[in-house]
C-alpha cells in the first residue's frame, strides 16, 4: 500500500489523445509526414550494421538504399523523442522501476520469452508491411484510410480473442 500513495495519477487519457492528435497534426504540418516507430528502429539497426560491416550494408538491398548517413531521418530523432520522453514522465510520476509485469500463473521465463517472441515477430512483421502499428493507426487512421480502419478493428478484435487465450496466466 505503500508504494501506490507515492505515486501520482496517470495522465487523463482523454486529454492525452487530443496532444498526441495535435504531435500528429503538428508532424504532418511540419515535416509533411506522418508518426511511426518502426522507421527509427530499422535506422539503428541499419547504423549498427554499418558501424559493423559498412560494405556490405551499403551493398544491401534493403539497408543500402539509405546511404552511409541512416540516421538522418526524421523518426530516429522521433523514437529517441518518444524514449527520452516516456522516462523523463516516469521519473516524474515516480513510476520508473524495473520489473517483469506478469500474472501468478505465468512464470518469468516463459512471459519473458513470451515477450520477446512477440516482440521479434512484430518487428519483422512491421517492416515486411512496410510500417508499424502507430503508423498504421495514427497516420493512416488520421487519414481515414480504409485498410487503416479495418486494420484498427481487426487489432482490436484480435487482442480481445488473444486476450480469451492467455487471460488464465493473469488470473490467481
Amino acid at each position: 500500500m505503500k508504494n501506490k500513495q507515492m505515486r501520482k495519477d496517470f495522465m487523463n487519457p482523454y486529454l492525452a489523445g487530443v496532444l498526441l492528435g495535435f504531435t500528429l497534426l503538428a508532424s504532418f504540418i511540419v515535416l509533411g509526414a506522418g508518426l511511426g516507430a518502426s522507421g527509427g528502429i530499422a535506422r539503428f539497426a541499419a547504423s549498427l550494421e554499418g558501424a559493423l560491416a559498412e560494405s556490405h550494408t551499403l551493398s544491401s538491398e534493403y539497408f543500402g538504399r539509405w546511404g552511409s548517413s541512416p540516421m538522418s531521418y526524421y523518426l530516429v530523432f522521433m523514437l529517441l523523442g518518444t524514449f527520452l520522453g516516456g522516462l523523463f514522465s516516469a521519473v516524474q510520476a515516480e513510476r520508473l522501476a524495473f520489473k517483469l509485469e506478469r500474472g501468478k500463473a505465468s512464470p518469468p521465463g516463459l512471459r519473458a520469452g513470451l515477450a520477446l517472441c512477440g516482440g521479434i515477430i512484430v518487428g519483422f512483421a512491421s517492416r515486411l508491411a512496410q510500417g508499424c502499428t502507430s503508423g498504421q493507426a495514427l497516420t493512416g487512421g488520421a487519414m481515414l484510410l480504409t485498410g487503416s480502419l479495418i486494420f484498427l478493428v481487426c487489432i482490436f478484435a484480435g487482442g480481445y480473442a488473444a486476450a480469451y487465450f492467455v487471460r488464465r496466466q493473469w488470473d490467481d
